[in-house]
């Protein structure tokens, strides 16, 4: 392994595509710890060091800003932005036949389909940044913290601060294309993949001083089980074969070849879980907003919120996420893959899969394997997504468990297919790759 890397710096053309994406990385780690203009930073880590921190979506906007959220630097707002409107644009495909047309046209529609996903990604920067900048001027983006985030309620300085925001999440947006075109694997998972492992040291070492050795290793190992989990799960793939039928082209015979479909048991990938998390947050965010005033008794259905749908240790929150989990798999597969498209395209070319008829028979039998396939993948997803609130009743961890949830099927995944691309470009250039 050692010695591969090794062959992958010595290869100039991979050697600056590697120095490249780390460059991106460095610069892209360095914008998270520079405070926004009207920030007193001063406040902020003291806020920090008392243990306040984001809940709910605002928690996970922290972990994929890796912190950043929290330290309401120039790239508070990471790629979370860039990561809806591109949920938005691929769903709006199935309700705007307009989307669908542009994707099928090939790069020329596809590239015009990232134009709007850009100018989505700027919108989304700038509301989320006026939610931001309200939450910390009013305190609740660190509750319990009194010491005031933006002493200045100025217009300018709010406008100026949104401003910075929103132009900090552009240059995440270009940083990330400028590594998918110039660097090695896809730049906006990278950075994903950055901001995350960036959070682990802090994690570990808050686990250790707060609750002990033994709850450490018990973290490390828990940790160990949940990787070769995610590792064995993500590479786990269905393969349905496919005959291709002999023709003549002129004087060449051309076909006759076997290959398969590789359906995975997880084709939503995180998807599913950032759906839910943001689904289950919209009751609290409700409820935050009906408070009563100063004397005033509080409403029974915003307490029952606040008992049982704001904190993830809640039994009931635990079941609706694990079911919203469930839905949105099975929801987000059936809008991604479409086996009638499958089915037309194996029948254009000549493909067929053994025993099944072309046409509508080969899409059923698509769609039932699909079906099949998608409840472990669904059930895998929301037992990982657990993982963490699990911790939070067992071991009192929730704060600072890295290992759950998302950050570990983001790490995962990114890193199989980071080092896939290193070895393909590797195996390119010589006999043998990264990977044996």
């Amino acid at each position: 392994m050692l010695s591969a890397f090794g062959r992958a710096f010595r290869t100039p053309d991979l050697r600056r595509k590697l120095l490249f994406t780390l460059g991106i990385i460095t610069i892209f780690r360095l914008g998270a710890f520079i405070p926004s203009p009207g920030v007193n930073y001063q406040n902020v880590q003291q806020c920090l060091q008392n243990g306040q921190t984001a809940e709910g979506l605002y928690q996970l906007v922290n972990l994929f800003s890796g912190g950043a959220l929290l330290q309401v630097s120039i790239f508070a707002l990471g790629i979370m932005p860039y990561i809806t409107a591109s949920i938005i644009v691929q769903l709006l495909r199935v309700v705007i036949p307009r989307f669908q047309q542009l994707y099928e046209e090939g790069a020329s529609g596809q590239s015009k389909l990232t134009q709007y996903t850009r100018y989505l990604t700027i919108a989304l920067g700038l509301l989320n940044a006026t939610t931001l900048v309200s939450l910390a001027r009013s305190g609740q983006l660190l509750p319990g913290c009194n010491l005031p985030i933006i002493p200045d309620s100025s217009v300018i300085t709010t406008i100026l601060l949104i401003i910075t925001l929103t132009a900090g999440t552009g240059l995440i947006m270009w940083m990330g294309e400028l590594v998918t075109e110039k660097g090695v694997g896809n730049g906006m998972s990278l950075l994903i993949f950055t901001s995350i492992a960036a959070t682990f040291p802090t994690s570990l070492g808050a686990i250790w001083s707060s609750q002990g050795p033994g709850t450490f290793f018990i973290v490390l190992a828990v940790g160990l089980l949940t990787v070769a989990l995610v590792v064995f799960v993500e590479q786990s793939q269905r393969r349905v074969p496919v005959q291709y039928a002999k023709r003549m082209i002129g004087r060449r015979t051309v076909g006759g070849t076997s290959t398969y479909i590789p359906i995975k048991v997880n084709m939503a990938g995180v998807i599913p879980v950032i759906f839910a998390s943001s689904m289950l947050y919209l009751p609290g965010l409700i409820a935050q907003f009906n408070q009563p005033a100063q004397g005033e008794q509080l409403q029974p259905w915003v307490e029952w919120i606040n008992n049982n749908l704001v904190r993830g240790d809640q039994p009931i929150y635990m079941v609706l996420y694990f079911a919203m989990i469930v839905f949105f798999t099975y929801f987000y597969v059936a809008i991604t893959f479409n086996p009638e498209e499958v089915s037309d395209n194996m029948k254009k070319y000549g493909g067929f899969i053994p025993g099944i008829r072309a046409g509508k028979p080969t899409a059923d039998y698509l769609q039932y394997v699909l079906s099949r396939i998608t409840l472990p993948g669904a059930l895998y997803l929301g037992f990982v997504a657990l993982i963490p609130l699990v911790a939070l009743v067992l071991i009192n961890a929730n704060q600072n468990f890295p290992f759950g949830g998302t950050s570990i099927l983001i790490m995962v995944g990114v890193g199989l297919e980071t080092v896939k691309q290193i070895d393909a470009q590797l195996q390119q250039r010589h006999y043998e790759g990264l990977l044996r």
